[in-house]
């Protein structure tokens, strides 16, 4: 499936075809350094200098390839990645300065799914050469994080069900030498009971599970990743229709998040206390479904009423949630495709920033806009969390308005993460993404897409790198 060729490689004096970027202000002078033969040729194919646009230029007998850009100056992440789409396959430098952000965006666009449809006619790598010897690995590293996300959410439910997603963990524990653990069965029943409520109706084959990875020194600062794994979700006894299913592979791309990001803590070895929270399920429909007005207890011991069996995500996250606050961490992540209503307010690019302190938003977002993967800020409005009330259960899962869905939601979460000892709240960032790419950019091709991962890699690297 990922492509996973070292595509970023050391420059050393190998042969290497060379790329010139050109702005359009720097258009007309680049231009007139050319003969008149390449001035036909880069006439020819209407290059002026603009984003994405790209040309092929004779030069004696063999050729250099041109790349427009928005600023020659300021590379961003995917400047070049139009260039990796279409060059033929082979090894390239830059005629001037340093590649930069453009690494990363090299690498995602030669990104191929062929697990099912394997690829016949690609013809190879394009290699870049750099100078900058070390941002290599750290690039590969962020890269392939991107494209397991990739992976994981393009991968359809009957391949990708609770037990793929513990196979995931596992693979990823013993890369590291991490400890794995997995409840299931009477004891998810038990202590995880609205993680088993929601999975139970699915058959043996996708049955519901807690996956948790511990890892790291036991004395450093505790991080708790969470991630939503509902592996399809068809709504429940409140179903979607065939349009609202289609995507419903991708339900678990918050899971898929946390396990890339979990990959990137552990390879770079940030001084943290690990723990990495999966509820996977699949929100299936039988005889055995939970229903519209059931009452389910959670870890937490709040009941909550159900009032839509499609809000089922922030059901799962709600016990994963209360277990990650019980060992007090200094910092929870969680990661969900939680709502439609983030999508209609930020469109599917941005994903929803939720946070209970300014100083933990401000440098997720600037972290974010740093490294081209911008989230954007939805308040947790306390006021809206009496939309949540019950008059039967100390909550609802789903409020009646359909206002402000994606921070109802978030508040919903909040109620089961907890406090320190000393009455803290704990430190928590919630983000609601879409985990997709509904249509084709340069560098981010359609299907699963991992949106806020590096907003939080980098933000996680200043904090405890």
């Amino acid at each position: 499936m990922t492509n996973k060729d070292a595509l970023i490689q050391p420059e050393r004096g190998q042969k290497a075809i060379t790329i010139h970027l050109v702005d359009k202000n720097g258009f007309e002078a680049w231009l007139k350094g050319l003969s008149a033969q390449q001035r036909a040729a880069v006439e020819a194919q209407k290059f002026k200098g603009g984003g994405y646009e790209t040309a092929i230029v004779p030069d004696g007998d063999g050729w250099f390839a041109a790349g427009g850009v928005a600023d020659t100056a300021s590379l961003s992440s995917w400047c070049m990645a139009r260039l990796a789409e279409v060059l033929p396959a082979g090894t390239y430098r830059l005629a001037n300065g340093e590649t930069g952000k453009a690494l990363h965006g090299w690498q995602t666009a030669q990104y191929r799914f062929t697990r099912y449809k394997p690829n016949k006619d690609e013809e190879g790598p394009r290699i870049l050469l750099t100078k900058d010897v070390k941002a290599i690995d750290p690039a590969l590293a962020e890269a392939r994080a991107v494209m397991l996300v990739r992976d994981l959410v393009n991968t359809p439910a009957e391949d990708m069900g609770p037990a793929a997603l513990e196979a995931e963990a596992e693979t990823l524990a013993k890369e590291h030498g991490a400890r794995l653990s997995v409840i299931k069965g009477d004891r998810l029943e038990s202590e995880f009971p609205m993680v088993h409520a929601v999975g139970r109706a699915a058959s043996r084959h996708h049955a519901p599970r807690l996956i948790e990875i511990i890892w790291g020194n036991e004395k450093a600062p505790r991080l708790s990743l969470v991630g939503k794994g509902v592996c399809f979700d068809s709504g429940g006894l409140d179903i979607k229709p065939p349009s609202g299913m289609l995507l419903m592979k991708k339900d678990m791309g918050g899971a898929a998040h946390v396990l890339a990001l979990a990959g990137l803590v552990m390879s770079a070895g940030l001084n943290v206390r690990l723990q990495v929270l999966v509820p996977a399920v699949e929100n299936a429909i039988s005889g055995n479904a939970f229903r519209p007005g059931d009452v389910l207890k959670s870890r937490q011991g709040l009941t909550v009423e159900i009032g839509n069996t499609d809000a089922e995500g922030r059901l799962i996250l709600a016990d994963a949630l209360t277990l990650a606050s019980e060992s007090e961490p200094d910092l929870i992540l969680d990661f969900a495709t939680l709502t439609g209503a983030a999508r209609v307010a930020l469109g599917p690019d941005l994903p929803a920033l939720m946070a209970r302190r300014d100083e933990t938003a401000r440098d997720l977002l600037d972290a974010g806009r740093a490294v081209d993967d911008e989230v954007w800020r939805l308040p947790l409005h306390q006021p809206y969390a009496d939309m949540l009330k019950s008059e039967v259960a100390d909550v609802g899962n789903s409020p009646d308005s359909g206002f402000a869905g994606a921070s109802v939601a978030g508040l919903f979460l909040d109620k089961f993460v907890g406090a320190k000892a000393d009455g803290t709240p704990i430190d928590w960032a919630h983000f609601d993404t879409f985990a997709w790419r509904p249509a084709n950019r340069p560098g981010r091709p359609k299907g699963g897409e991992a949106l806020g991962l590096r907003a939080a890699w980098h933000m996680l690297k200043a904090r405890y790198g």
